[in-house]
């Protein structure tokens, strides 16, 4: 009965009824009782909640995107429940450019020079966030952690990057305190007492600012000492509350497994260091222009055990393993979120959407971090879980982008779908994820005075360079072929038999992301 009040308004229950009337001679009385009868048990059907999980610096490092030694149990367990997409792409491979796009459903062209939601707020004039968006249509929004940029009171950019309009209730950040053994909060003291130079700072005043120290620590400590299992323990407790408040966006951000790489011993020792594959390609891709090679350099600039170059292999064994360790962690406390939401009867009702902000190079082209042009760098985790409106366990090939997914919880939840969103509804997918859909993803990224821009198609990426502002005088050409291998090893753009291919992914990524969506109105 819910799909069909669905699919029917009480105007074309209605309609139907007096056709219906006008055929078999029924009293049309009884024809408006039934239609009123109707109308009463949709509006008494509760609109889906929305459980809304990012993870700062995911890439698809999980065991239902094929990575089999990824230790994930509880997301691989959400994707059986819905749909993975296996080809999600962001707008712009950096924290608070991507959000920014993500909760505005705008594409970066489109935000302007700043991506403070205060300042997009004043450069654009029908602007709505996304959980705002939900606030105004009678949703509880609230918000624990990293959603948009910035995570903490005040250390970092404090609550600077935050939108107050978006939330029911204020948002809830925790400490900024990373390190947890004796030799990382050693190194952290160190560290705060020379950049913060404080006189008359006691022997903990490290924990209150945003101190980067080692890359990696295994503490043995509780999950809940550590800012995502303090924030899981609120989130959970929230959700107890929620169950007299729906409908509800509830949007949990992960801080891990962003740098540092800082996990429990526990999920240190699921795995063997030893038999973690190195990265590959572990050198940057044949041919590939200088401005291509570069990343956002936050590894070695930022941690003090890390800034030999190159790194040798026992400190890209020991990264890799704190990736796992850290994305580990994370996996388990999703899987108490969850846990809590069925606990508390919400499951049945509630929409679930987990996603990494960017991808990141785990040595990958010898690049550590984010903020390139490659896939590692674009391409994102995105799962969604919508009871009664998906297959179930399906995997999606189709290319979808980060600013899809404001049209998408819109129309799952039977609201209207805002008409300046730059984003195309996956609701479609998830009832035939086979169908034909867009032809290419757009990402970004600038570099100085330099931007780049790629186009993911299905079997090729393609990226010009060129001056800011100038998209019309080409730098550097990329074009890797994607169809042959799994990650870009050679810049193939000079080769003469693809002349005609470069000139016709040109021609596309001018055409831009609106000649590019699907060519039916979904």
């Amino acid at each position: 009965m819910n799909r069909l009040f669905d699919l029917l308004s009480t105007f074309s229950i209605l309609r139907f009824l007096r056709c219906a009337r006008s055929t078999f001679r029924i009293d049309f009385a009884w024809l408006l009782a039934i239609a009123t009868l109707s109308h009463t048990l949709c509006a008494a059907t509760p609109r889906p909640n929305i459980l809304f999980i990012a993870a700062d610096d995911l890439r698809p490092q999980l065991g239902c995107y094929g990575v089999q030694h990824a230790i994930t149990p509880h997301i691989d367990q959400l994707a059986k429940q819905g749909m993975l997409f296996e080809h999600a792409y962001c707008q712009y491979p950096v924290c608070h450019t991507s959000r920014a796009s993500l909760l505005s459903g705008l594409r970066p062209d489109s935000i302007g020079k700043s991506v403070k939601p205060s300042e997009m707020r004043k450069q654009i004039s029908n602007l709505v966030f996304l959980p705002e968006y939900f606030k105004s249509h009678g949703y509880l929004t609230q918000a624990f952690g990293k959603i948009y940029h910035g995570a903490f009171e005040t250390a970092y950019v404090g609550r600077s990057f935050d939108d107050e309009p978006s939330w029911s209730v204020p948002s809830w950040c925790g400490s900024p305190q990373y390190y947890f053994s004796s030799k990382g909060i050693e190194v952290a003291r160190e560290i705060f007492a020379r950049k913060y130079r404080q006189p008359n700072a006691g022997p903990d005043d490290w924990k209150n600012e945003f101190v980067q120290g080692l890359a990696t620590e295994a503490p043995d400590v509780s999950d809940e000492s550590l800012y995502d299992g303090e924030m899981t323990r609120r989130a959970i407790d929230t959700l107890g509350d929620l169950k007299s408040r729906q409908p509800f966006f509830l949007a949990v951000g992960y801080l891990k497994p962003h740098l540092p790489f800082v996990a429990p011993k526990k999920y240190w020792d699921l795995y063997d260091r030893a038999a973690l594959p190195l990265p590959d390609p572990a050198f940057p891709p044949e041919n590939a222009p200088p401005i291509a090679r570069q990343s956002s350099g936050e590894l070695r600039s930022q941690y003090t055990d890390m800034r030999n170059e190159p790194l040798d292999q026992s400190q890209v064994r020991e990264l890799v393993h704190g990736y796992h360790a850290a994305v580990s962690y994370i996996d388990a406390l999703i899987g108490q979120l969850l846990d809590a939401l069925e606990k508390n009867g919400l499951r049945e009702n509630t929409i679930i959407v987990l996603w990494g902000d960017h991808g990141w190079h785990l040595g990958e082209q010898g690049l550590w971090a984010k903020l390139t042009s490659f896939e590692a760098s674009a391409r994102v985790p995105l799962i969604v879980v919508a009871p009664n409106r998906s297959e179930t366990g399906a995997k999606c090939h189709a290319l979808v982008e980060f600013v899809d997914l404001y049209p998408t919880l819109c129309e799952l939840v039977g609201l209207p779908v805002p008409s300046h969103l730059e984003g195309t509804s996956l609701v479609p997918l998830l009832a035939r994820p086979e169908q034909p859909w867009k032809t290419a993803a757009f990402t970004q990224v600038v570099r100085g005075a330099q931007t780049g821009r790629s186009i993911r198609t299905a079997d090729y990426r393609f990226t010009r360079w060129h001056p800011n502002g100038h998209p019309e005088n080409n730098l550097a050409l990329e074009l890797y072929d994607l169809s042959r291998e799994s990650a870009e090893r050679v810049n193939v753009v000079d080769r003469p038999e693809n002349n005609e291919l470069v000139k016709q992914l040109q021609t596309q990524l001018d055409a831009g992301w609106k000649k590019a969506v699907p060519k039916f109105n979904p």
